[in-house]
């Protein structure tokens, strides 16, 4: 009899024990916990640590309470020029309302993160609509994510979700847009390289021509210099010439003629065809006179 209370007390706390570990749950910090009675939400708003519910009666999911990160697919927007770009974006988010987000995609994140996904994209769509390729590439791009993110915002409200921020990670040409945005800047920068160059070769002509004009205007006045020069030296020369010339005609004549017959006479090949009784043999008829 003893031994068979012994067993039945056994079952009894065994059984207890398996109550009791349905009975009780845990929350913890980087989570949300929604409590159910009979497929009712009855509590959301439980803090971190252990908690009693009723087994078989209650049930309790819990929810990701940390940020999370959203990679939205790249997808192709036009824009104002209806030209495509495609842009790549992320988003940070977090399940602020976990009654909400339960019932409106049945707590299922995957789900949950395809709605803002949609959001996201849509959202995106309506700005680019509104702005040119430049624009969107470089201009407006960080009004264009501040503007998304409260719109987003708003709308994922329904489904108790939180944006945190919306980030473009790229906005890319299609490649035929590439290749025409290629073009376009290539021929424009090949129009700007040859107003360069004409610009250089205008200036490279004009520094020419005042080279040139300052070369000849250099040349000119050393010319006119040296003539001065020249001119001067001669008259002195000539006046030197001339004192000498009358101090001794006699003799300065008789050295202009034996500086006449060197220059003449430098070689024995030399023929001077000329009447004897020129003055230019003068010196040597006075010689020959002087002789006899």
């Amino acid at each position: 009899m003893n031994q068979n209370q012994k067993m039945l007390g056994l079952v009894i706390l065994l059984g207890l024990l398996i109550l009791g570990s349905f009975s009780i749950f845990t929350v913890n910090e980087t989570q949300r916990a929604i409590l159910f009675r009979l497929g009712e939400i009855v509590r959301t708003d439980y803090e971190p640590g252990l908690h009693l519910k009723i087994p078989f009666v209650n049930n309790v999911r819990t929810f990701e309470k940390r940020i999370m990160t959203l990679d939205v697919e790249p997808e192709r927007y036009l824009t104002s020029e209806k030209k495509n770009v495609i842009a790549d974006a992320f988003v940070k988010w977090r399940i602020e309302d976990v009654a909400r987000f339960y019932t409106s995609v049945r707590g299922d994140e995957a789900q949950g993160a395809l709605r803002l996904s949609q959001i996201i994209k849509d959202s995106l769509r309506g700005e680019f609509g509104k702005r040119s390729i430049q624009d969107v590439i470089s201009g407006e791009r960080e009004q264009i994510m501040n503007l998304v993110t409260v719109s987003a915002s708003k709308q994922a409200q329904e489904f108790g979700i939180n944006i945190i921020d919306v980030r473009l990670k790229r906005i890319d040409l299609p490649a035929d847009v590439s290749d025409s945005v290629f073009r376009r800047m290539e021929a424009e920068r090949s129009r700007v390289a040859r107003e360069w160059r004409s610009q250089g070769g205008e200036s490279a002509e004009r520094i020419r021509a005042d080279a040139d004009r300052r070369r000849t205007e250099i040349v000119a006045e050393a010319y006119r210099e040296s003539q001065t020069v020249r001119g001067s030296g001669d008259g002195s020369a000539s006046e030197i010439y001339a004192k000498a010339f009358n101090k001794n005609k006699e003799f300065y004549s008789f050295y202009r003629s034996l500086e006449a017959y060197r220059n003449t006479f430098k070689s024995h090949n030399d023929i001077l065809i000329v009447d004897p009784n020129a003055d230019f043999f003068k010196y040597f008829k006075d010689a020959d006179a002087r002789r006899k």
